[in-house]
């Protein structure tokens, strides 16, 4: 590593003119790039930040695309979990020293299933809703949604409540 007392300051004064950032003068010069930092300092010299602010800002762009696109995932998931969740349940195992496949199905899932289902569905509920926060675009699309979901967790919460006060727990 080179250190500020064999910098070649001439050579990243030349890389600096040319409009090279800190990093690449670094790595040009075979140096750290605080040691091309505190040497632009010394010379009264400064970097355009503007190439990585624009980098910064596509990076943040990218993260909130990235973020839509694993909550529309949540909700489809969620969605499908609760329109399913007075569906038939299929129970197995293998077992036995034979290795036997036994099934059965059950009228509707068992309790915790459903609350299972209903913990999911509340916690993508949460991150929506936390997404929505931070978001400034497609807030009426997005509050649609939530309302959706939150009618889903209603009637979920309802069909749930019936089976446990008429002491169904299969």
């Amino acid at each position: 590593m080179i250190t500020v007392a064999t910098f070649e300051a001439e050579r990243a004064h030349v890389l600096h003119g040319q409009g090279l950032s800190c990093n690449a003068i670094a790595k040009e010069l075979g140096c750290a790039p605080s040691t091309v930092s505190r040497w632009a300092k010394n010379a009264g010299l400064s970097f355009d930040r503007s190439k990585t602010a624009a980098a910064v800002a596509a990076h943040t762009i990218d993260l909130a695309a990235g973020r839509i696109r694993l909550a529309e995932k949540m909700l489809a998931a969620s969605e499908s979990m609760l329109d399913k969740i007075d569906d038939e349940y299929l129970v197995y195992n293998f077992g036995g020293s034979e290795n036997t496949y036994r099934e059965h199905l059950l009228e509707s899932a068992p309790v915790e299933v459903k609350r299972n289902i209903i913990t999911t569905a509340g916690i993508t509920f949460d991150k929506l809703t936390r997404i929505v926060e931070r978001s400034d675009t497609g807030l009426e699309q997005a509050v649609g949604v939530l309302d959706t979901i939150a009618r889903g967790f209603d009637a979920a919460a309802d069909r749930l409540r019936a089976e446990t006060e008429t002491g169904v727990d299969e």
